[in-house]
């Protein structure tokens, strides 16, 4: 499980919020219906008179209480119905409802978290992986390979740039098979319009769908993210980036697009250090090649990334262009 504490409170506060309103209904539903149907509240009154009479009875030795309360409860239970039928009112209208019948909105059953606790999961990290319009449309079921050439060759490796790209989406696949055991760092470059940000949205989704959290910035953002923290002098801590750095996987989006200075260099180094102590997965996509990267950017920064960061070269037409011509 991806969730941190904070996130994993939020999913059981909203189910708290749910059994409280659910209570709250039944209480105004059980308020009505009494006011309306006299006899309900003589038949409650009778269950619990029951009830408490079968204790004492139990106390005293009677084996058969418990079973002699049952068929009362069941006859009573079944007149309680016909009175709430016979005035108007669904049979079930003095019954708790739920918005999960299976787990009552505890999120669990029998210790095991329930179908909709798992989809509250992925809703809230779709929700603060800052991508969930995005991925709707861009995702491996909407990829192709159409768009890529076997004309287009790269004369360094000899290869095609079909080719080159049926490779490294085998690559990110391979990725997230095996992200459950081994962090992914992924530096994703080459010209604009290859499927940099396309392809990293393909590993959010499939990352995202598999419970674990997905944090995405453009670099720009990243970086006034990180400045409007550093520089704040409001005196309130309105801005947290303790997501950046202990999300799943982070994705930084076209770094080299954003105004480089010492404060970038310091802050992306010690974001991409960090995220590397503590074995989180990063993807980094830049229009820039490895030589510009390097001459932007700390030799220590390129040092970390070129050791630890598999090195996805892409290549080949403009899809955007292609996309408008079509």
């Amino acid at each position: 499980m991806s969730l941190n504490n904070s996130q994993y409170d939020a999913i059981i506060r909203e189910y708290n919020r749910r059994q409280n309103a659910h209570r709250r209904s039944l209480d105004e539903r059980t308020q009505e219906a009494f006011a309306a149907l006299p006899r309900l509240r003589e038949i409650n009154n009778e269950i619990a008179s029951a009830s408490i009479q079968c204790g004492r009875r139990m106390l005293s030795g009677d084996s058969g209480a418990l079973a002699g309360l049952k068929a009362h409860i069941a006859a009573l239970a079944g007149e309680r119905q016909k009175v709430l039928q016979d005035g108007g009112y669904p049979a079930d209208y003095l019954e708790m409802h739920y918005d999960c019948p299976d787990c009552r909105d505890t999120g669990y059953i029998d210790g095991m978290k329930c179908r909709c606790f798992k989809k509250a999961e992925i809703d809230l990290l779709y929700t603060q992986s800052h991508l969930a319009d995005a991925l709707s449309k861009e995702n491996f079921d909407a990829f192709s390979f159409d768009y890529y050439s076997d004309s287009i060759i790269d004369n360094a490796k000899g290869i095609s740039s079909l080719e080159n790209m049926r490779r490294i989406v085998a690559i990110c696949r391979r990725a997230i098979d095996s992200f459950e055991q081994t962090p992914a760092n992924l530096f994703l470059y080459g010209d604009t319009g290859v499927g940099k940000t396309f392809l990293s949205h393909c590993i959010a989704k499939e990352l995202l769908d598999r419970t674990h959290s997905v944090v995405y910035f453009s670099a720009r953002d990243l970086f006034e993210t990180f400045a409007e923290k550093r520089f704040s002098h409001n005196g309130e801590q309105h801005i947290s980036t303790d997501a950046i750095y202990s999300c799943d996987m982070l994705i930084i989006d076209d770094l080299g697009t954003e105004l480089t200075n010492t404060f970038v260099n310091s802050e992306l180094f010690f974001c991409i250090n960090e995220r590397l102590a503590n074995n989180r997965s990063t993807v980094i996509s830049t229009n820039l090649s490895l030589q510009s990267f390097a001459d932007t950017y700390s030799e220590r920064i390129f040092s970390r990334i070129s050791n630890n960061y598999t090195m996805l070269k892409m290549f080949g037409k403009d899809i955007r262009l292609l996309k408008r011509l079509q």
